[in-house]
């Protein structure tokens, strides 16, 4: 693997037009490494699934997305679920039940394998303790060590008791980070009650900021390049792992250019962030077109 996805792994609970309630495989950092895996990146997962039969699940669908799970760790501590609910325009809203599950349990690996030359990071696994010191530190270090990071904070503003403490902790990421992944409505959450704003990102070190725009399309902004492309056209089932898709879809094509690499980061020209963004938001039209989190196979992308 020279890819690392680090992260929870959890059960949505998405809500069926009989009224019940569909069990979709899924978390941010999951579905950030089943898309890599499926375009044909050479990625593994980092993690700590549970032994129940909901472990097994997510498990099962990493190997078989082409996931290297060698790092993944297993406890008997029940699977994060995470209740969805969809609004009209198919976006979805979470209440999480992640109190004494695995993957907030996870423990330090060690010395990672020589091979992995960039890491993502995101959303609950940098929230819950103690799990996400584990990650945290595992960030701190793998930027030292001269490996790119990709951050998506995903910010779950019901699961944040002290947003204050949370926005200051997210400042501190900055610095290790060259890539960071936002949605607008992270931005606007960050940037309440005098937090910070991309602006502020780039200049505390942050090499690349993308941004996911809905309807609007999708950006990246580094302190010499602004581009923005448009959605690729889909009918709309719902937009759970979109984000994710962009996500992983950037780092899958980063990579195969040869350009996921701290410094090659910082001088992408905005001809290949265009490029970069299209195969992006081609990868996120599929996910969004069917329920759940199911991003795209790259035979479902062949020619992009």
């Amino acid at each position: 693997m020279n890819l690392l996805v680090c992260g929870e792994a959890l059960v949505d609970l998405v809500p069926t037009d009989d009224g019940l309630l569909a069990p979709k495989l899924g978390g941010g950092p999951f579905n950030v490494g089943v898309t890599l895996g499926r375009l044909g990146s050479a990625v593994g997962f980092l993690s700590r699934l549970s032994t129940d039969p909901l472990g097994e699940r997510l498990l099962r669908r990493l190997s078989d997305s082409g996931v290297d799970t060698s790092l993944v760790q297993r406890g008997p501590e029940p699977t994060t679920l995470a209740l969805t609910s969809i609004d009209d325009d198919g976006g979805a809203q979470y209440t999480f039940y992640a109190e004494g599950t695995a993957d907030r349990l996870v423990a330090d690996p060690g010395q990672l394998p020589d091979t992995v030359t960039a890491l993502s990071f995101g959303t609950l696994s940098l929230l819950y303790e103690p799990g996400a010191t584990v990650y945290e530190n595992l960030m701190i270090r793998s930027r030292a060590a001269g490996k790119a990071v990709m951050l998506d904070p995903n910010v779950r503003p019901a699961a944040i008791s002290d947003p204050a403490a949370y926005r200051a902790r997210f400042d501190s990421w900055l610095p290790h980070v060259d890539i960071l992944k936002v949605s607008v409505d992270d931005a606007d959450w960050l940037a309440a009650d005098n937090g910070s704003t991309e602006s502020d990102w780039l200049r505390q070190g942050v090499g690349a900021v993308l941004t996911t725009r809905g309807a609007d399309g999708l950006s990246v902004r580094t302190p010499d390049v602004d581009v923005t492309v448009p959605v690729a056209g889909s009918d709309v089932v719902d937009t759970i792992g979109a984000g994710d898709t962009v996500h992983g879809a950037l780092l899958h094509w980063l990579d195969k250019a040869d350009l996921l690499h701290p410094d090659e980061i910082r001088i992408c020209s905005a001809q290949h962030w265009e490029q970069a963004l299209r195969f992006a938001a081609r990868a996120a039209a599929v996910t969004v077109s069917r329920a759940g989190a199911d991003p795209p196979w790259a035979k479902e992308l062949a020619g992009d």
